[in-house]
């Protein structure tokens, strides 16, 4: 059984992120300090582990034109995020209060296309691009049904709120868990049986 870990890394540090932005905010502002800093290099590891299960996603598929598309453009969506969250991240690190910090932000946005680029569109290219993978997977019958709607309600959840991103986390682990233990490669000759 071959045994794929950013499938396991990628919902655990979105977790991490989560529960440390929580922890942050008890004070009544988000950073900057030691909670902003480390929830951020979380996050920043969750979208390096994506960029992997986005590729592998592919390979389950049987690496056509459609899924290489979608892994692209998780991959895009994902650099964007890194690009937003390094922002972020040295924003925290040079400012000594949060309003600091914020005019420090607020400064990099202004620069052409990096507002577009890393907070506006470029981001909803990895939303997109995640959810198409599994959908794509699930009309193969390589996971089950239920798997792109966890993967959705996860995806949904921070823009209901952003305090609820753990409870998403936890059903994306769940979606993943199956992903995460394949024991063939997708061969699209020879569907193989939806997971558990």
């Amino acid at each position: 059984m071959e045994f794929r870990p950013a499938f396991i890394a990628a919902p655990v540090l979105v977790m991490s992120y989560g529960i440390i932005r929580l922890v942050d905010g008890l004070d009544g502002e988000r950073g900057p300090g030691p909670a902003w800093t480390i929830g951020h290099l979380a996050f920043i590891g969750a979208l390096v582990a994506f960029i992997s299960v986005f590729w592998q996603m592919r390979r389950m598929t049987g690496g056509r034109v459609l899924a290489t598309v979608f892994a692209t453009a998780g991959t895009f969506g994902a650099l964007a995020l890194i690009t937003q969250f390094s922002i972020d991240l040295v924003a925290g690190l040079l400012a000594t209060d949060n309003y600091g910090m914020s005019m420090t932000i607020h400064q990099v946005r202004t620069l052409p296309g990096i507002s577009q680029l890393a907070y506006d569109f470029g981001p909803y290219a990895f939303y997109l691009g995640q959810l198409a993978l599994v959908v794509l997977l699930a009309v193969q019958r390589r996971v089950k049904v239920w798997t792109p709607i966890l993967v959705l309600a996860d995806l949904a959840t921070p823009f209901i709120d952003k305090d609820l991103i753990p409870l998403g986390s936890v059903l994306l682990l769940v979606s993943f868990l199956p992903l995460a233990r394949r024991t063939t490669a997708a061969n699209p000759a020879n569907p193989v049986p939806a997971l558990a």
